[in-house]
């Protein structure tokens, strides 16, 4: 699947009551009406930076931003991904775990890295907008343990970070993200809560501010996940929060051209040419003041 920072056009309606929307007669009007605001952002191919923008101008504006403008961000970059995570109905997109404005961030916007028990690191690695994410279910299904199967997870490609301080010779540092559909009632919500994880005291979740669940400490992290992200086992950890978003970090190993050519054939399996598997999503343009952070 594809999130395009172009912004492929939906065409899809926008008139009162059309496609789930929530009508604008609560008292907004000008610039504040709702079916306004998505006739501007649509012209703009929903940038997520210029949403983020208009996003910091008032309380009102904001809360419009988070109830519509976000939602729309998410299916217009990653329509599929969207359908599968709501199921593609008005009722589905009437809410999402954790808000529309934390999946719009998770889609646009890489963690960074951050010290914990299972991944000490000296000093943290700020966060960053990432100008383009590839997005998949079945690089998700790599990160679910046997006892998860049948959840559904959709995970970004790791962020590659050089120049770590305290990095291993000729390691870098991968931040990756995902969520999954459905958390509440998902197989590995139910593990941890069957394992009786704790809920991390000090980590929140960069997405939602949600609190989280070391995957490491719950032993739910499977030998695939270290393989998915040509990581080696025991160097990597993730977290995941109450409403279903995934970050975590890992070391990832330089590989020669012997190693790439020897993993394409999994690389491309994995991927697949299945354009339903997920989304690439491209944010736009690429600067400090493009941040996901509102």
């Amino acid at each position: 699947m594809e999130l395009n920072a172009g912004g492929e056009g939906r065409g899809r309606g926008r008139g009162s009551g059309q496609g789930g929307w929530p009508s604008s007669g609560d008292g907004n009007s000008g610039i504040l009406d709702e079916q306004i605001l998505v006739l501007v952002f649509g012209q703009l191919n929903w940038d997520p930076s210029v949403v983020c923008v208009a996003a910091r101008v008032s309380r009102r504006l904001r809360a419009v931003a988070n109830r519509v403008l976000w939602r729309e961000v998410c299916i217009s970059r990653a329509p599929r991904m969207v359908a599968a995570l709501t199921g593609g109905t008005p009722e589905g997109l009437s809410r999402v775990g954790g808000g529309w404005h934390a999946l719009a961030k998770l889609l646009f916007y890489c963690s960074g890295g951050g010290s914990s028990l299972y991944f000490p690191l000296p000093s943290n690695v700020p966060g960053h907008f990432a100008g383009v994410s590839r997005f998949s279910k079945t690089s998700g299904l790599s990160f679910l343990s046997r006892r998860c199967s049948g959840d559904l997870l959709f995970m970004s490609d790791p962020c590659e970070h050089a120049d770590v301080d305290g990095a291993p010779d000729g390691e870098d540092l991968g931040a990756y993200r995902g969520v999954y559909r459905g958390f509440i009632r998902s197989k590995t919500r139910a593990n941890l809560i069957g394992r009786q994880a704790d809920l991390e005291q000090r980590i929140r979740c960069p997405y939602c501010r949600a609190r989280v669940w070391s995957m490491t400490a719950a032993r739910l992290v499977p030998r695939t996940a270290a393989r998915r992200l040509a990581a080696q086992q025991g160097r990597l950890e993730y977290f995941v929060c109450v409403y279903g978003h995934l970050h975590g970090n890992c070391w990832l190993a330089h590989l020669s051209s012997d190693d790439g050519d020897s993993s394409g054939g999994d690389d491309g399996d994995s991927s697949g040419g299945d354009d339903d598997d997920g989304d690439r999503c491209e944010g736009g343009d690429e600067g400090d003041d493009a941040r996901i952070a509102c």
